[in-house]
């Protein structure tokens, strides 16, 4: 009866049966939902049966295409992000980092209209409606993490005799990329989850948003269940992956 008590500690066998427990849990409602009257989920058969279905339509093939797109818009949006980060140190871009950070409020649909007349390749109007979104909201999470930096390592830089770009450097800079995986990390999620819309903007590109149109379109349920069950588990392995990336590059990390 302990795990029902607040801040009760307990070891990894417990954590691991208290999570066996609610996933056991949860294919029981799974279950008994899809044979209910009101068929509220498809049935663990036509789920299979859609991810069969999936794999000889070439699965593995959209799921690369996703990633991919991912991967690209990632990128991009890391190096903006950060460079306004950092440079958010002068007082001078301060205020654009600002701006930058209060941009995560703007609708999808205004952004890719104002995008697509920027830009006519399909492939390259997907990738900036995903660094816009991803850059406003990572820039918001690296700016909160500048203020979140202790007085004291920066007293510290400078007892060391470091000047004010030195202390950029050391402290914000070297001092805090843990930190800079872990915000990747949390953000990367925002990417991921937009693949459903970003993907319809080109549906000869593929992908896995593609795939759930295209079966949305003509109500095949299971297919639809079984797509995102597909996007949580490869969102699941890139978290996971960026999770032991950090703890073994950084294995004293406080985070």
């Amino acid at each position: 009866m302990n795990i029902f008590k607040p801040f009760e500690g307990i070891n990894q066998r417990t954590k691991t049966l208290i999570g066996l427990g609610w996933l056991l849990l949860i294919l029981i409602l799974w279950v008994v939902s899809s044979f209910a009257p009101t068929h509220m989920f498809p049935t663990p058969g036509q789920v299979f049966n859609g991810v069969s279905e999936l794999y000889k339509e070439g699965l593995i093939v959209h799921i690369f295409s996703s990633l991919a797109l991912c991967a690209k818009a990632v990128l991009i949006a890391i190096i903006i992000s950060l460079t306004f980060a950092y440079l958010s140190t002068l007082p001078v871009i301060l205020p654009i980092s600002n701006i930058l950070s209060k941009f995560r409020y703007l609708p999808l649909t205004g952004i890719s209209f104002y995008i697509s007349i920027l830009l006519t390749d399909g492939r390259a109007i997907q990738v900036w409606v995903l660094v816009t979104f991803m850059t406003t909201y990572l820039t918001t999470s690296l700016l909160a993490m500048l203020k979140d930096i202790p007085q004291e390592d920066f007293d510290h830089a400078r007892a060391l005799g470091c000047n004010r770009w030195e202390i950029l450097w050391e402290v914000v800079i070297k001092g805090r990329v843990d930190y800079v995986i872990e915000v990747v990390r949390q953000n990367l999620a925002i990417v991921w989850m937009m693949l459903v819309t970003v993907e319809s903007i080109l549906a000869a590109a593929g992908g896995l948003g593609f795939l759930i149109k295209n079966s949305d379109k003509f109500m095949n349920h299971g297919r639809i269940i079984a797509l995102q069950l597909i996007i949580l588990l490869v969102g699941l392995f890139m978290d996971f992956t960026l999770t032991f990336i950090r703890k073994r590059l950084f294995r004293y990390s406080k985070i």
